[in-house]
């Protein structure tokens, strides 16, 4: 797994290539709290990502940290096989996997 973060003013984006599963877990959110604390956007860009399992539910829906409260993350670029985790999640409980917030591309029916 490789990942790239790129800044945009108050936006940052990490490009993750490979799997998120429990090892690579810690790199990403070591990467997550590397970022500046101007950073208010976060986005993920999971367009190289073909397999997540729970542990990508961790690292998208996790508090966010005591010191940048407020952060707002969102998700591109989802394959079909994290899409269909994340919309498992959100049926069984979405209070707390509320994908609305997550996916910036979704768009209300006409």
């Amino acid at each position: 797994m490789n990942t790239l973060t790129t800044l945009n003013g108050a936006t940052a984006t990490i490009t993750v290539r490979g799997d998120i599963d429990f090892d690579t877990l810690p790199p990403l959110r070591v990467a997550a709290d590397a970022l500046p604390a101007h950073v208010t956007d976060l986005l993920w860009d999971l367009t190289h990502t073909s397999f997540m399992d729970i542990a990508g539910l961790h690292l998208l829906f996790a508090p966010a940290p005591p010191d940048r409260p407020g952060r707002r993350i969102t998700v591109i670029g989802l394959r079909p096989q994290p899409m269909r985790l994340l919309r498992l999640a959100a049926e069984t409980n979405p209070a707390a996997f509320p994908l609305d917030r997550l996916l910036c591309d979704v768009r209300a029916p006409l």
